[in-house]
């Protein structure tokens, strides 16, 4: 007895002792009442036997005969086989009078454990999104680990950035493997070069979304923020973009087409240029993107622009940065990275720092460092303490020597070892004699 129909006998029996309803019953057993009440007459007549479907053991009309399955199973193994089933259905009608659709072939085959030939998976269909009418709407950015220099060099990873709406390259950038830095440059070629785009679209990678998930900080929360933020995502943020999560590979069709085109071009360009170090690669890139621009850019269909102004350099430089937090000494001064520095203003004076206060360190994408302090930046400068004068101890007097007597020192007169006399004691006559003296 299968679960289901464990579960409507033990419904049926609770309607036919009165527990529950008819109504009850049929919601719960997704039939009408009228059902449930036959089901209740023929339970009560026949017992547990009457719920079982009447079919049960039987052939259907419709069934293939067994001598049919076993014609088709030894013509698959002999003169049939390596054959599609469409093909197998379409031969046994012609030759052996025998009408079976290819789907009923294969199910027959499958059964019998034979290999079917030609099969493959229905492609999905998906309905393809139109292009955005403006360019700088939505940009989409991804990065391609990827032999680009062949044997020539290691294995680097192109970080690039592509407009939705022209095709057009925005950015690219090499790096050793997928990260961080390799997306702030990216990012940093984007807003220089074409402007800041209103919305990103990437994949779920820790680099965009934190793994935190919902897990906020109370200094985030009181910021309004929704969900933790990572370097790259503070750093969008800062510069008012929208950033937006592809679900699939596919949802970022654009940028994923264009590694297969760059795989085959770009790979080719920088093996004819002899190119085979990290730095040489990037210096490439310039004059192959603006070259890939003129021939693969499509128009927009609005010709004007969406970006927004690219921020001030020294802003944009603040923006595009890694940012650590530390807490200041009661010396004025944090430590980060093994060294100690003092914030320095404009004036070059040292800026006193409230002890554990917190205190922001960016580390630029050229190098750099600077601090972020009560809503001010500032330079850093290392300092190094003065190293501390040790007190002098006092001299030791040497150490004394042991003494030696002398030869005739009167010590070495001395007789050792030798029996004394004993010395009559003297008599004081000035003492009083006794009766018995």
């Amino acid at each position: 007895m299968s679960a289901k129909e464990s579960r409507r006998v033990f419904v049926i029996e609770k309607a036919i002792e009165g527990k529950i309803t008819n109504r009850q019953a049929a919601e719960v057993l997704g039939l009408t009442e009228r059902q449930v009440i036959r089901l209740k007459e023929r339970m009560k007549a026949e017992g547990v036997a009457g719920l079982a479907h009447k079919n049960r053991g039987r052939i259907p009309k419709h069934a293939v005969p067994k001598d049919t399955r076993k014609k088709v199973v030894m013509l698959a193994r002999g003169p049939l086989r390596d054959a599609s089933c469409q093909q197998v259905a379409e031969l046994l009608e012609e030759f052996y009078e025998t009408i079976l659709s290819a789907k009923t072939v294969g199910r027959i085959l499958k059964e019998a454990g034979i290999p079917l030939a030609h099969t493959h998976r229905a492609p999905k269909r998906q309905k393809s999104r139109d292009r955005m009418p403006q360019e700088g709407l939505l940009s989409q950015i991804d990065a391609s680990p990827f032999a680009w220099l062949e044997d020539r060099g290691p294995e680097l990873a192109l970080h690039g950035s592509i407009d939705d709406a022209t095709g057009k390259v925005q950015g690219l950038h090499f790096e050793l493997h997928e990260c961080l830095h390799g997306y702030l440059q990216l990012l940093s070629q984007v807003v220089q070069n074409c402007g800041v785009p209103r919305s990103l679209y990437s994949d779920r990678h820790t680099i965009f979304f934190s793994p935190k998930g919902d897990r906020l900080s109370i200094e985030e929360e009181l910021a309004g923020q929704t969900a933790p933020l990572t370097q790259f995502g503070r750093a969008i943020s800062e510069l008012g973009i929208n950033h937006i999560k592809a679900r699939s590979p596919q949802a970022k069709g654009r940028i994923e087409r264009l590694w297969g085109t760059l795989q085959g071009r770009l790979m080719i360009e920088l093996r004819l240029a002899g190119i085979s170090t990290l730095e040489a690669a990037n210096a490439f890139l310039p004059g192959f993107r603006e070259r890939f621009n003129r021939r693969f850019t499509v128009a927009p269909a609005d010709p004007a622009p969406a970006y927004a102004p690219c921020p001030p350099p020294a802003r944009l430089k603040q923006i595009l940065s890694t940012r650590e937090d530390r807490k200041a000494s009661r010396g004025s001064s944090i430590s980060y990275l093994g060294r100690t520095y003092q914030l320095v203003d404009t004036r070059d004076a040292v800026v006193p720092l409230r002890p554990r206060a917190t205190v922001e360190v960016l580390t630029h994408l050229d190098g750099s460092l600077s601090a972020l302090y009560g809503g001010n930046y500032y330079a850093l400068q290392e300092f190094t303490p003065a190293p501390a004068v040790k007190a002098e101890e006092p001299k030791k007097a040497p150490a004394s020597k042991a003494h030696t007597p002398a030869p005739d020192h009167p010590w070495r007169r001395i007789p050792i070892n030798q029996t004394k006399k004993a010395m009559p004691l003297p008599v004081d006559n000035s003492l009083p004699l006794t009766q018995e003296g």
